[in-house]
This record gives C-alpha cells, sequence and structure tokens, in this order.
C-alpha cells in the first residue's frame, strides 16, 4: 500500500533495526537509491534496506567524492522513506563538514524516519571504500563527529566505518573499531577487509554488532551471508549491486535497439507493466481518485 493511499499507521524502524541485531543473526541488506526498488526488496522479503552513498552519486553521473548535497541526500532518501516500512540505513559519508553539519542531517534524516547512519573516518573529498588513495582523520578528530552524532540522535542507531585497515593497517582498524565502540557507536563497520581470516579477527576483537560490506569488484571476498553470520557479522551490504546488474541490463538492450533496430530480443527479460502498476499500487491510487473526485456522468443533449 502507498503511504497515499494506505491508512497511516506509526512504525518504529529503529525498533525493527535493533530487534533485528538482537537475534545474532546475518540480516542481507540491499542497497537501493529510489523508491520502486525498495519497495520490490521488501515484496522480495528483504528486512532492511541501505542507502549508498557511492550509488547515489553515481545515479547523478558523478564520482563517489562527496559532490552531492545534504539537501539532494534528504530529497532522495524522504521518497524512499516514504515507500517502505523498512528500516533504512543511510550513508552519510563524512558528515558534509564539521559537527554542526552532522547534527544537521542526523535530525533531519531521523525526522524522515531513517533508522540508522553511518559515518566514515575519512578525509574530505573522500573516495570510494575500495580504491586506492584514500586518507582518514585523526582518532580525536572522528570521535568528536562520532559523539556529535550520537548527542543529536533521539533513538537512530549510529554506524562507525573505519577504513584505516587500507590506509595503515588490520591492527589500526581493530585499534579504532575498539575505540569507536567504545565511544559509543551501535554498530562497527571496518571497510575494505582483505581476508576471511581478517574478518574473523575483526570479529573476535572487536565486540559489537557489525557491518560486513560485500560489495563486488573490492578489497574484499565475496562471503555468503552464513559464512559472515558464523564469523560474528550482523548486517551484511550490497551497496551497489542493484544498479550495477540493472546498469548491465540496460546497455544489452541499448545495444539491441543501437544494432538491431528493436528491443524484442530483451523484452522477455524485462518486468511487464502489470508487475510494475502492481508495485506502485496503481489500482489504488485510481480508487483514491474516484473517491475524492468521483467522474460525473452527463446526460447527452437536452
Amino acid at each position: 500500500m502507498s503511504w497515499m493511499t494506505d491508512d497511516i499507521t506509526a512504525k518504529d524502524p529503529v525498533s525493527d533495526l535493533k530487534t533485528l541485531l538482537k537475534t545474532g543473526a546475518a540480516i542481507s541488506v540491499p542497497g537501493v537509491n529510489d523508491p520502486l526498488t525498495a519497495i520490490l526488496a521488501e515484496r522480495m522479503g528483504f528486512r532492511c534496506l541501505y542507502f549508498s552513498g557511492a550509488a547515489f552519486s553515481a545515479s547523478l553521473g558523478v564520482p563517489d567524492i562527496g559532490l552531492f548535497s545534504i539537501d539532494q541526500l534528504l530529497d532522495s532518501v524522504k521518497w524512499i522513506a516514504r515507500s517502505t516500512n523498512l528500516p533504512l540505513i543511510v550513508d552519510i559519508d563524512t558528515g558534509f563538514g564539521e559537527a554542526v553539519n552532522i547534527v544537521r542531517v542526523v535530525k533531519e534524516l531521523e525526522q524522515l524516519g531513517v533508522a540508522a547512519v553511518q559515518l566514515e573516518d575519512q578525509v574530505s573529498p573522500k573516495r570510494c571504500g575500495h580504491l586506492d588513495g584514500k586518507q582518514i582523520v585523526s582518532e580525536q578528530q572522528y570521535v568528536e563527529k562520532l559523539k556529535a552524532a550520537l548527542a543529536a540522535r533521539k533513538n537512530m542507531l549510529v554506524i562507525a566505518r573505519t577504513d584505516s585497515r587500507d590506509v595503515y593497517s588490520f591492527d589500526e582498524a581493530v585499534k579504532r573499531g575498539t575505540l569507536y565502540r567504545d565511544s559509543g557507536a551501535d554498530v562497527i563497520f571496518p571497510e575494505a577487509l582483505e581476508t576471511i581470516e581478517e574478518f574473523k579477527q575483526f570479529a573476535m576483537s572487536v565486540k559489537s554488532p557489525l557491518l560486513a560490506n560485500m560489495t563486488e569488484f573490492g578489497k574484499s571476498p565475496l562471503l555468503t551471508v552464513k559464512n559472515l553470520e558464523y564469523l560474528g557479522y550482523n548486517l551484511v551490504i550490497y551497496p551497489a549491486t542493484g544498479q550495477r546488474i540493472a546498469l548491465g541490463a540496460v546497455k544489452k538492450v541499448f545495444a539491441n535497439i543501437r544494432d538491431n533496430g528493436s528491443q524484442i530480443s530483451s523484452v522477455s527479460d524485462m518486468m511487464d507493466r502489470s508487475e510494475i502498476y502492481d508495485l506502485i499500487d496503481y489500482e489504488e491510487f485510481a480508487e483514491l481518485d474516484n473517491k475524492i473526485a468521483p467522474k460525473i456522468t452527463r446526460k447527452s443533449g437536452f
């Protein structure tokens, strides 16, 4: 049911996310950057969603180096949060500036019904977590930002991401993960771990709810959710998986149109009109329209 056509009911995405974390199971969290994909993920049985800064940047046609604004983020997240009852985790990169900027974005996202924000310890402008050439801020600088986010939130969870494995060492990642946990972060996200053993040792060393990033073409091995659950991880994100597969499909059909003058060979791969209408509750909107503006039947002639 759409937020426009359904009766307004209270939802508590933060409590839902906390409940998922308490189970101890690893939860698959697909990346979504538009409402239609979010609705599809919910219909397919996923229990949590992720809004990726990298995928959002790509959707705007720019690299993941902090080029979009807070207001651009808020506008996009607003539509996604409205479209689903699932907990939504939002990547806020380095926080859009210093402590005061973090306070603003955390408060605004919480008002939209976001369940958690993810804050990383890179310098700004940042880089994709699986690319070389990253730099990170001092422990003190990051903890100040982290505490600003924690002070600004009411119930929302705060996920602390460290990129120190790739910049310095695995031991530095463990050190920072422990510090961020002790500073109040609800979930720790060690980015770009390089082996199964590193995932295992990090979980053993940093006793906290943990997030693993299973992005493709990166520095980390692609592990199954069951593997990661066994190793001690709670949230498993796939930040750009849907976007990448969609672009591959679009490229294929565009090539068919360009080279063959038709999309016919790709029609069987498409979601048909009725399926899309079902996702967006087309009939519910039609009923709403008829209810608030009933069609007037006019007699012809006088």
